[in-house]
């Protein structure tokens, strides 16, 4: 795949704080990544070098192949849209009024204003002032100004941040749409336990470094974690489906129809084929590690081994 934006052992000082350490990372055309870490994790700094409003300490940044912080470059900043963690718009304006604004600072045409505003659900709210909208019609409102110009490539910082549930849900919807059209997305987010089936890679930060990149089914794999069976087995017979399992799995919690397991990942299919030839089995339910088991492992086994 074409990389849309890469930063090359990238280090960043600010005074005696080191807020990135040799970070090396690509975003691939078409993918949509997500940017994990605690707070001071470096996430942030990544996000303004991407944007050229800081430049690196060592190490190199480009988008679409320029610097985006160079003499050259304005046309790679114009390939970006940035959806920033609080968007603040002035209430006195209708939402119109606000994209106009928006699309006059870049360059772009007012004609598809209305499409934009559409496309996020607020073409009934065009010209209602900012001040009537709740804050999911806001973050709304700031994702229509990310797609002015049609950019290569989103940055989305935090974009569900302070939202209630169905606000969330909305703002994760257009995330799923906008992927689904090819857009390159990059999403910095605490929200661990909805983003990660959101997207094709995850990258963790933590400390200023790069913990991890891959997809979520090979960071699972390198983590080793354990998967989640839960049984419904005929009354009576745990301890006969157990002795049958042998040792390749774990028993967490026991009673008389039901059973907990816990697994290596890598006997998963053992396990299961095991399973199917049981006739005390009735049910099996397999859960596996989410991202945010994940990200605590990962900072765990990095804690310890420093």
């Amino acid at each position: 795949m074409t990389a849309i934006a890469q930063w090359s052992s990238v280090t960043r000082h600010f005074g005696k704080v080191t807020a990135v350490q040799d970070v090396s990372l690509t975003l691939k055309a078409g993918e949509a990544t997500a940017l994990v870490g605690h707070n001071g994790a470096g996430k942030t700094t990544l996000i303004k070098l991407l944007l050229g409003l800081i430049r690196p300490s060592a190490g190199s940044v480009s988008v679409l192949g320029a610097d985006p912080a160079g003499r050259n470059g304005a046309g790679a900043r114009r390939a970006l849209g940035f959806l920033p963690e609080n968007v603040a718009f002035h209430g006195a304006m209708t939402g119109q009024e606000l994209m106009a604004f928006y699309a006059r600072l870049k360059g772009e045409p007012l004609s598809r204003n209305r499409e934009l505003l559409a496309l996020v659900g607020l073409a009934d709210a065009a010209d209602r002032r900012v001040s009537t909208y709740s804050k999911g019609m806001r973050q709304r409102l700031g994702l229509a100004q990310t797609l002015i110009g049609a950019p290569r490539l989103l940055l989305l910082d935090e974009p569900t941040s302070g939202l209630d549930p169905a606000s969330r849900g909305e703002v994760y919807s257009m995330i799923d749409r906008f992927r689904a059209d090819g857009a390159t997305i990059l999403v910095s987010t605490h929200a661990l336990a909805e983003i990660g089936e959101r997207v094709d890679r995850v990258a963790v930060m933590h400390g200023g470094g790069l913990l991890a990149d891959g997809s979520l089914a090979d960071l699972r794999r390198g983590a080793d974690l354990e998967v989640r069976l839960t049984l419904r087995v005929t009354p009576c017979t745990t301890g006969t489906v157990l002795d049958r399992l042998g040792t390749a799995v774990r028993c967490v919690a026991r009673a008389e129809s039901r059973l907990e397991l816990t697994l290596p990942a890598g006997a998963k299919m053992d396990v299961l084929g095991k399973l199917a030839t049981m006739r005390e089995v009735e049910d099996v339910e397999m859960s596996t590690p989410g991202l945010e088991e994940l990200y605590r492992t990962l900072v765990a086994d990095k804690e310890t081994a420093t």
